[in-house]
């Protein structure tokens, strides 16, 4: 059963559009989100269609499916705000990049984070970076129900965090920590949305703020983030970061992230945009400040 793990923060007429990654819940978001609301911005902290249930409620969807629903939670988003921008961490980057890509006119900014194109960090098994085998096993339909188990440190430097979200996932808590692991046919339809992606890039013209942990045990921040500061048109800002894994967004530089992002965001909004955030509605407990 799918909960409703999305977050609304009311604020001003300028608004961030948030997303989560694959296998992941809204609560990777919240930190930087309640963050961003403190700065005076709308923050939608929204829920990729499939995520938040079990593996079938994943396994019977499509990255297609995972857009349209980004698709529509930026259009809900744009009913309270007259400024857009859009930041997504690991695959959610990447639709948040694709969303930039497609709708230029309502899109402003976007903040990527530890975007993954290819699974290559540290902790990654070969059969995980083989991205042929996984598209070859997704066309003859092998293997679809069998899962990529996550194993320590979950993407997470900060021991503390690591052993909230690692208790939650086990526990089949899914809302709060996410899967604990990743459905092979998932890795796939992930893998044809990163190829295609990657092919848009070039028409990304907004600004874009890239945040990436240099020792990311999840994805490689030069294969990824590096790509994004090659290939999209628009200005860019790129920081390294030193002290967290894959989830920048919750680890120990999750204070740098809100800081970088909000005066990013700001920069780009005029002053009579703002005002400060009157009210704060939430389906789920900020789980990791």
């Amino acid at each position: 059963m799918i909960t409703d793990a999305s977050f609304f923060l009311k604020g001003g007429r300028a608004g961030v559009l948030l997303i989560h990654g694959l296998t992941g819940t809204p609560a990777e978001m919240q930190i930087l989100g309640k963050g961003l609301n403190k700065e005076g911005f709308t923050v939608y902290g929204m829920q990729l269609a499939g995520h938040c249930g079990d593996d079938a409620d994943l396994l019977s969807t499509n990255w297609h499916d995972w857009y349209d629903s980004v698709n529509q939670a930026a259009d809900h988003l744009l009913n309270y705000v007259d400024i857009l921008f859009v930041g997504g961490l690991s695959m959610g980057a990447l639709l948040a990049l694709k969303l930039a890509a497609d709708r230029p006119d309502d899109v402003k900014g976007v903040g990527v984070y530890g975007p993954t194109f290819v699974y290559d960090g540290w902790t990654m098994p070969y059969y995980v970076r083989l991205a042929f085998m996984l598209k070859w096993f997704k066309t003859f339909g092998i293997f679809q129900n069998r899962v990529f188990v996550e194993r320590p440190p979950y993407g997470l430097k900060d021991e503390r965090i690591r052993k909230t979200v690692s208790e939650s996932m086990l526990s089949g808590d899914s809302a709060k920590g996410g899967l604990a692991g990743n459905p092979i046919g998932a890795l796939a339809e992930m893998l044809k949305l990163s190829k295609i992606t990657r092919g848009q890039l070039k028409n990304v013209k907004a600004p874009c703020l890239i945040m990436h942990a240099k020792d990311d045990d999840i994805a490689n921040m030069q294969t990824n983030s590096g790509l994004v500061e090659r290939l999209v048109s628009g200005p860019k800002k790129m920081i390294a970061l030193e002290n967290s894994y894959h989830l920048i967004t919750i680890d120990r530089d999750r204070k740098k992230v809100v800081k970088e992002s909000a005066e990013f965001f700001k920069a780009l909004t005029p002053n009579e945009y703002f005002y400060p955030a009157i009210q704060s509605q939430s389906s789920a407990e900020l789980a990791f400040s």
